[in-house]
């Protein structure tokens, strides 16, 4: 049975456990990160090459890490008619949503006579997409990753996703790399992977901005790499809540509980809810719905709710959303009694959905919403892969003769005060001089 714990009896330290998730186990593999990186950051290839062969795959080689026109065009056809369908809307509802997000690529306002102030969009040159794949394939991610660059106008892209044991890239993947015109794809995973597009090598760009979610290992990759280039949102294993109330269906709740259980042993999946007698139903069909799971699966989910996860019982409506803030899940499904209401009260999740009709998986892979989202209770700080990403924002100012007077008094007075002379030498000279 899925564990209940109940909000008031816990101690610190299980609160903490909690709350912490898997951040407790990125922490432990740091040293591994430290020795991976520093060997391909000193032997640039020759270290990739070494650790692609122990981590992705033996026969890895300088010459075939990188996926050819041949091996494209071969996943055209293995991708099954259904699935090239499904991809197909996935893909139009997610380029839609993104579309959506784009700026005007420039914006000058006149905010006094003469004085001018806005942004230049533009995007950034280079980026480098991690697609997971370790424990199942993940063609939805490279939709949420590829789609939203593309749309911002990336110039270069390039992708780094782990391959089987054979060499072989998943081919949904690969069908949607070509749909966001992407060619650059790389047979790397991990922490060898994120390395080489950062500190790049012979064979692999290197490049402005990594983004993507990662296992612990990936993780721990991000955060030694924080300063070499920028690793963006904190995206690690997976992790939600399910908001739930007196009136919540417990088997829509229970179904929904093992969403996110299932990705991993180190996901962290959580029902949060003041009704005992939903946390109990929840409990039960939850034990029955995990039957109906491959084996592999239902030890993910088992591993996870037990390490991570389980039933929140809380005092109230309001301890539960206290706790949901405190938290900050990378997923929050909102199972109440007019969830609407409840929205202005959510500070604090990567994404928020609401209603019996919105589970998570539709989000994760059709409604259009961006599914790669902050996690370790991230979501207090960043927000869901986006647009925003992908671009940089640039000021941009002028001043006509009418606006350089109006600021010229201001600017050679705080120049002065901060004892900065040619700040204020070049305001007081240029007036003379124009």
């Amino acid at each position: 049975m899925v564990r209940i714990l109940k909000l008031a009896q816990m101690t610190a330290k299980d609160l903490a456990t909690v709350k912490r998730r898997a951040e407790l186990d990125i922490d432990q593999v740091i040293p591994i990160a430290q020795e991976v990186i520093t060997a391909i950051a000193q032997t640039g290839d020759k270290g990739l090459i070494k650790y692609a062969q122990k981590f992705d795959y033996a026969g890895a080689t300088p010459e075939n890490i990188k996926v050819t026109p041949e091996e494209f065009e071969q996943a055209q056809h293995l991708v099954e008619p259904e699935v090239k369908k499904a991809v197909d809307q996935a893909f139009r509802n997610i380029k839609e949503v993104h579309q959506r997000q784009l700026p005007e690529e420039m914006n000058l306002a006149e905010i006094d006579s003469g004085i001018f102030a806005g942004e230049k969009i533009t995007p950034i040159p280079s980026v480098g997409l991690y697609v997971p794949r370790g424990k199942g394939a993940f063609p939805s991610m490279m939709l949420m990753l590829t789609i939203p660059a593309m749309v911002a106008g990336v110039e270069q892209i390039v992708v780094c996703t782990p391959p089987d044991k054979q060499g072989q890239v998943e081919p949904v993947s690969l069908y949607v790399a070509q749909m966001a015109g992407v060619s650059n794809v790389y047979k790397l995973g991990g922490i060898q992977a994120l390395a080489a597009m950062a500190l790049g090598t012979t064979k692999v760009p290197k490049v402005d901005k990594l983004t993507g979610p990662c296992s612990i290992y990936g993780a721990a990759a991000k955060r030694v790499l924080f300063g070499t280039v920028d690793v963006g949102l904190p995206a690690g294993p997976s992790e939600s809540i399910v908001l739930a109330d007196e009136t919540t269906d417990p088997q829509l709740a229970a179904l929904d509980l093992l969403i996110e259980a299932e990705h991993g042993p180190d996901s962290a999946a959580l029902l949060v809810t003041h009704s005992e007698t939903v946390a109990e139903k929840v409990s039960y069909f939850a034990d029955q719905y995990l039957e109906k799971l491959p084996q592999w699966r239902r030890e993910f989910c088992q591993t996870g709710l037990d390490a991570y996860g389980g039933i929140i019982l809380t005092s109230s409506l309001e301890e539960s959303l206290q706790f949901v803030n405190d938290y900050a899940p990378e997923h929050l499904e909102v199972l109440v009694d007019d969830p609407l209401r409840l929205v202005g009260e959510i500070k604090n999740a990567g994404e928020i959905l609401l209603g019996k009709y919105t589970p998570s998986s539709a989000a994760t892979y059709a409604i259009g919403v961006n599914a790669v989202l902050p996690t370790g209770g991230f979501a207090r700080s960043y927000s869901a892969v986006s647009v925003y990403d992908f671009l940089k924002r640039s000021t941009v100012a002028y001043l006509t003769p009418q606006g350089f007077d109006l600021v010229k008094e201001t600017s050679q007075t705080l120049a002065e005060y901060e004892e900065f002379p040619a700040h204020g030498m070049a305001i007081t000279e240029r007036d003379q001089l124009l």
